[in-house]
């Protein structure tokens, strides 16, 4: 979803459910003979995804990272978050509704996050405080739907007047918006989701009914609209739409959600990505990911070859051209040009919706092509994204995961922001265990990750114990009960970053070769406390930007390390430290400092500086660095030339300014008459900033020289900037119109403003006011200076 930094778009009695045997995710990956489907799957289906279930986590930092979610889940109000549907539905809401954006746009897309992560802890764990709660939503969104007669349930602002205009053919949508409404079929979506999940996880009949009721409504809404006005609609972000009408369609065997789930297809998106053409270069990451995770699905259902085209191709090509090495992609929510990565390092990069959704669509592709590539994949993004997401303390999670060089996360608050993150961070820390094992056709179990963990297949009477500290230690060990002895392969990935593998069975070494699919295949007779030994010889190696050979990210093996530099940010004009080395391997660039912690150090390469690195998915509230510039002594010797040129640079400004205004201090303003309506004011990067809303403006003082001519000098922070444009005033008379939102790099810019010699000429100070256009509003802006010549 679309977030602007400084300007966020305005845009009990309960039934008890037995608990299903079989339990699935909504983004639903084939398990095998599940009943409660009515369509089976067309393609071959060679993985099946384990129940959650059957899946127990034992000690890691992923058993960590699940047990401060659900905590945090727990103190979570359903009342809160129903608050709005119930308003919304004529009826009395028993909570007060929380702040962001569930107060905003897309008012009640949390509560179907919400009741998708409290169902599949409850899956996993069989904690009945999850079940009530899951019982209890579903509950009051029934009396919701009642109450409205239509199908419907919703709390999104203005949601009557949306709908009722979509069913006219009325359609404006100018991306973001759907006749003035924040993507409210995204909204939809999430709810409905949240309802298959109630329903799939904790077999609540009464949360299918509803979901149905809600597509019901849906092919009603937009049964009139030709496929002109379908399209136009479709230009504003709708969720998973097609995914769960999918879905629908599967468990119900009614063809009529299968045909309403081909309305939601985005012909301008999917017809080139069929056609292998990456059209995807500014393109909003997240609103597209969901449709591809729909046309994967389907393919399973329908076995068309161009819903199969659109999913191969969307995945080699984000992963392989627009992917960072955390396995996350986007800058400012956006891809860029394939393979050009070494400029997008910013405060904005990789919003973690974004690897969500594309775990998702990975399990789809390996459901029906297993390879140990795409759990190569799986892998990277879940050790080095979703598990870096979160606060593992306090179990607040990041939009956006930075990658600046010197940058520093974000966590979210509680009860206050609810963003889309937030939403799918709920759901992300309570699933660690849904792919670490695959159940294949031909009866083998494929064991895709390497996290401390018991698989307890029941029809098979079959328990694999998985323990160990990888990475940590580079031994895993799996030990096996059996009821009795039974033939059947286990299949063990060999990870891309490992070199040289064994594998011993009660002691005796194996002589094995990876398969076609990359994976390591035992089969034999096994009897119960057969014991595996899987050792990963594990090293430090280095990952190049695709456009920057000589900037570089270090791993350890499926670890992702990172360089803490501190509580305070680097300094600007000496940057954040870079390697000075004539080696080319990473493990003379540093040595292990504590094996147990995985933490290293520089062993004098590092510039200005020595350097303390641990895996990234641990870092907190410090600054830290990723990548890494690596020069050789030579280029070293050019590069400070560089820097001192800089310097000099920065000292010849300093002479000829005549006036430095430092914004948001207080002695600073008074002396320069700052005055203004509606500002506000903050700190980023080490500096102060003023901006405004709601049209405000503000003005100051600046000396002047009189006898030449002068320049404005403004600073600014690059970033996503829509609606900052503004005119830049000096004594009335307008100089300059500006545009944050063409500054996109995550750094300060100097912006020059030359004023006319009239404007000055028999003056000691002229007053600057920034006035912005309508609807928009000016700043921030973090420092003024004017200088002569």
């Amino acid at each position: 979803m679309f977030v602007n930094k400084y300007f966020k778009i305005s845009c009990c009695a309960f039934a008890c459910f037995i608990a299903a045997e079989k339990t699935q995710a909504q983004s639903y990956v084939p398990e095998w003979n599940d009943t409660r489907f009515k369509v089976k799957p067309i393609v071959p289906v060679k993985a099946y995804s384990f129940d959650l279930k059957d899946v127990q986590l034992l000690e890691s930092p992923f058993k960590k990272a699940m047990q401060v979610d659900a905590a945090y889940l727990l103190t979570i109000e359903p009342d809160r978050l129903l608050s709005g549907f119930r308003s919304h539905s004529g009826l009395q809401p028993k909570g007060k509704i929380y702040d962001g954006w569930e107060n905003s746009g897309l008012a009640g897309h949390t509560l179907g996050h919400y009741l998708s992560a409290i169902a599949m802890h409850y899956a996993s764990t069989r904690d009945p405080e999850f079940l009530k709660r899951s019982n209890y939503i579903v509950s009051q969104l029934n009396e919701c739907q009642v109450a409205r007669k239509t199908g419907y349930v919703g709390a999104i602002p203005k949601e009557d007047t949306i709908w009722a205009e979509v069913a006219k053919g009325d359609i404006r949508s100018r991306g973001f918006d759907l006749n003035g409404g924040w993507s409210p079929w995204y909204t939809v979506h999430k709810v409905m989701a949240g309802l298959l999940d109630a329903y799939l996880y904790t077999n609540n009949t009464q949360a299918l009914k509803i979901c149905q009721g809600m597509a019901n409504w849906t092919g009603e809404t937009i049964k009139n609209l030709d496929d002109d006005k379908l399209q136009k609609m479709l230009l504003c972000e709708y969720g998973g739409m097609a995914e769960t009408l999918t879905n629908l369609y599967a468990i119900t065997g009614d063809k009529k959600y299968l045909d309403l789930s081909y309305k939601f297809y985005d012909k301008r998106i999917l017809d080139p990505l069929a056609q292998k053409d990456d059209i995807l270069p500014g393109k909003h990451s997240n609103t597209q990911i969901p449709k591809i995770i729909a046309s994967a699905r389907r393919y399973e259902l329908t076995g068309d070859v161009k819903d199969k085209a659109i999913a191969d191709f969307f995945w080699e090509t984000v992963t392989g051209f627009h992917s960072y090495a955390t396995g996350g992609n986007s800058n400012y929510e956006y891809l860029t040009e394939p393979g050009k990565l070494n400029d997008k390092l910013t405060e904005n990069t990789t919003e973690t919706c974004n690897t969500y959704n594309m775990l998702k669509l990975t399990r789809h592709l390996f459901a029906v092509e297993p390879s140990a590539r795409l759990m190569d994949y799986y892998e990277k993004g879940l050790y080095n994204h979703i598990l870096a997401s979160q606060n593992h303390e306090t179990g607040g999670v990041c939009y956006f995961v930075p990658l600046r060089m010197g940058g520093k996360k974000s966590y979210s608050t509680p009860f206050d922001d609810f963003t889309c993150c937030v939403g799918s961070g709920m759901e992300n820390h309570v699933k660690y265990n849904e792919s670490i094992y695959f159940r294949g056709a031909d009866g083998s179990v494929y064991i895709n990750l390497f996290i401390p963990s018991i698989l307890n297949w029941k029809q098979k009477g079959l328990s694999i114990k998985q323990e160990g500290n990888l990475p940590s230690a580079d031994q895993m060990a799996y030990t096996i009960t059996l009821a009795k002895p039974a033939t059947f392969a286990i299949r063990i990935r060999k990870p891309k970053w490992t070199t040289n593998p064994a594998i011993s069975i009660n002691g005796k070494a194996q002589q094995l070769n990876p398969d076609a699919e990359g994976y390591f295949v035992l089969n034999r007779k096994w009897v119960n406390n057969d014991k595996i030994t899987f050792t990963t010889p594990e090293s430090l190696y280095t990952e190049a930007m695709p456009d920057n050979a000589n900037r570089r990210a270090i791993f350890y093996g499926p670890v992702l390390l990172a360089g803490v530099l501190g509580n305070t940010e680097p300094d600007p004009l000496k940057g954040v430290p870079v390697f000075v080395t004539s080696e080319t391997d990473p493990n003379k660039w540093l040595q292990m400092v504590d094996k147990t912690q995985l933490s290293f150090r520089t062993d004098n390469v590092s510039k200005p500086v020595e350097v303390k690195l641990i895996p990234f998915n641990q870092t907190k509230d410090e600054y830290y660095s990723v990548y890494w510039d690596v020069f050789t002594p030579d280029a070293w010797v050019v590069q400070q030339k560089a820097y001192d040129e800089q310097k000099k640079k920065q000292q010849e400004l300093e002479a000829h300014t005549t006036d430095v205004l430092r914004i948001g201090e207080m002695q600073p303003e008074r002396d320069h008459n700052f005055a203004g309506e509606n500002t506000t004011t903050g700190e980023d990067h080490q500096k102060k900033w003023r901006s405004t809303e709601n049209g405000g403006y503000f003005t100051y003082d600046m000396k002047v020289d009189t006898s030449t001519q002068n320049t404005l000098i403004n600073t600014y922070w690059g970033m996503d900037n829509r609606g900052r444009t503004f005119d830049i005033m000096i004594d009335g008379t307008k100089v300059a119109t500006e545009d944050l939102n063409k500054y996109k790099e995550s750094r300060f810019y100097d912006i020059s403003y030359l004023i006319p010699i009239e404007l000055t000429k028999g003056k000691q100070k002229v007053s600057v006011k920034l006035l912005p256009k309508k609807d928009n509003s000016a700043g921030p802006v973090y420092g003024s200076r004017m200088v002569k010549n």
